[in-house]
């Protein structure tokens, strides 16, 4: 892809995706394992706010399609084979997309592992405010949350090549 507007790339080095994706990936397993080794009850860090917990999801956000841990497996491999596929389209040349999607990846990846590991995820950040309790999730959780909405908002923010193009070809005729 050419660079149309000033700070676009024509691509991030692979290097770099990758790298993210796997620091993700570790800081993720590595997390897990001391949870697992660690986190024997509720360690309260901040009172009424936020907690270290481990629990064991079997299923995907939220705890939904429990037990359908091969159909999310499987669903994980697709979407990540699809982002490295389709990196460059989806990223249209804005950097922040390339290490959105590498967050994305990274995430997966994490997430993937532990249900091929462990046979659930392993989530222990656990925030709450007065009896509104969000569930525990974990880093490849957020790696994922954060990479979205980067995305999405590099999304709105950025022009859209393909919607130049086209009113530079009209303004032509």
């Amino acid at each position: 892809m050419k660079p149309i507007f000033k700070n676009q790339v024509p691509a991030v080095p692979a290097i770099q995706c990758v790298s993210i994706a796997l620091f993700i990936l570790l800081l993720d397993q590595c997390t897990k394992i001391l949870t697992e080794r660690c986190i024997l009850s509720t360690i309260k860090v901040i009172p009424a706010f936020f907690n270290l917990v481990h629990v064991k999801n079997p299923g995907a956000a939220w705890g939904i399609m429990p037990g359908k841990g091969l159909l999310l497996l499987a669903i994980s491999i697709i979407v990540l084979a699809l982002l490295v596929i389709f990196i460059r389209k989806l990223a249209e040349g804005w950097i922040e997309r390339y290490y959105a999607i590498s967050l994305i990846g990274g995430g997966i990846m994490g997430n993937s592992v532990d249900r091929v590991l462990r046979g659930s995820v392993v989530d222990f950040l656990d925030f709450y405010a007065g009896s509104y309790h969000w569930p525990a999730f974990n880093v490849a959780d957020s790696a994922i949350c954060v990479g979205v909405a980067v995305f999405i908002i590099s999304s709105w923010l950025r022009p859209q090549p393909d919607n130049v193009e086209k009113s530079s070809d009209r303004a032509t005729e």
